[in-house]
């Protein structure tokens, strides 16, 4: 009865909310008459509709498990519990402050893994998980790192936007402890130069409000991912809960949300709560086992104090974190 009850109440919270998704989107006039970007111009020659398709996942353990039905485990296992409601997922066009980024890794390959806009004083500043941007902090080569918003069909419908020199900010935590000793700290920003036309990030698609310190039950929350290779992202509407972590290696305390179909490449995506004027943003798929190893279940850093002094370093321009010659990662 009461997860009836809590469904009844997402699908109208989702019909009532859904065509207020516009309303943050308009582009703001700063952007006017600015200077053409030279490398946001080289950047969308070089990510053709063939090379933004065969990019591969970063997150190559999210949703290891996809195709196979959900196990019947323990509770305190990673993945549905038993008789779990699991809300579906579907795939849509997208929301502009949603979308991808794109880079090549080492040895050339192409990578994806999910982000959004948040709103900030610059502009320009996406939220992504740890575990997808750490290669690129401090004087770490960028390789074509871009960030595309509502990715969809091979389309760039605002253009790309690519990452600053040095501006992936991610907790020193992260790079000391490592992704799974680290869990708790795998959350990021890039701070990003205008598209091809010189405009902001979020003076062309709009941003959602970054909150902090709001704690681990929230509903509705609408979930945004892009699976790696697919034409389009997921959308799923469900609840997270507050998850104990039962695995030494991935020690802490996690939002937790059930959502069908979150597989590699949705990594970075967010969990949205409704705010004044569009979205909110709780959490972005990753933290406990890199956003989990089910494509059924997915979980999130906890957003709060390191959170926001990782957003304030960001948006102040602060040095970013890096490897240290200890761990060289």
């Amino acid at each position: 009865m009461l997860r009836a009850r809590i469904l009844r109440y997402v699908a109208v919270c989702a019909a009532a909310l859904l065509p207020s998704v516009g309303l943050a989107t308009a582009a703001s006039a700063d952007g006017a008459g600015a200077e053409p970007n030279r490398a946001a111009v080289q950047l969308d020659a070089y990510w053709t509709p063939g090379r933004m398709a065969a990019a591969l996942p970063v997150d190559v353990m999210k949703g290891a498990e996809a195709g196979t039905k959900a196990p019947a485990v323990s509770p305190t296992v990673d993945g549905p519990r038993p008789g779990e409601y699991i809300p579906p997922s579907r795939s849509f066009d997208g929301i502009p402050q949603a979308g991808t980024f794109f880079w090549t890794d080492a040895t050339g390959t192409g990578r994806t893994c999910s982000g959004s806009v948040v709103r900030s004083p610059g502009h320009d500043l996406v939220l992504s998980a740890g575990h997808c941007l750490k290669g690129y902090a401090g004087t770490s080569p960028r390789r074509h790192l871009g960030f595309v918003p509502q990715y969809h069909d091979a389309l760039k419908p605002f253009g790309i936007f690519p990452v600053q020199t040095d501006g992936v900010y991610i907790s020193q935590e992260y790079y000391d402890l490592g992704e799974h000793a680290g869990a708790a700290y795998d959350f990021a920003f890039a701070v990003t130069e205008p598209n091809q036309d010189g405009t902001r990030l979020q003076d062309a698609v709009g941003g959602v409000q970054l909150l902090t310190d709001t704690g681990y039950y929230h509903a509705p929350v609408r979930m945004i991912g892009y699976p790696a290779g697919a034409e389009k992202p997921l959308e799923c509407w469900s609840w997270t809960t507050r998850w104990v972590s039962d695995d030494p290696a991935d020690p802490g305390t996690f939002p937790r949300i059930a959502c069908d179909a979150f597989v590699g490449g949705t990594s970075g995506g967010p969990m949205l709560v409704p705010w004044p004027g569009g979205w909110a943003v709780i959490g972005v798929i990753g933290g406990y086992h890199t956003g989990g190893n089910t494509p059924q279940v997915s979980y999130s850093a906890y957003f709060g104090t390191a959170t926001q002094a990782l957003y304030d370093a960001a948006v102040t321009g602060a040095p970013p974190a890096g490897p240290t010659a200890e761990t060289g990662s």
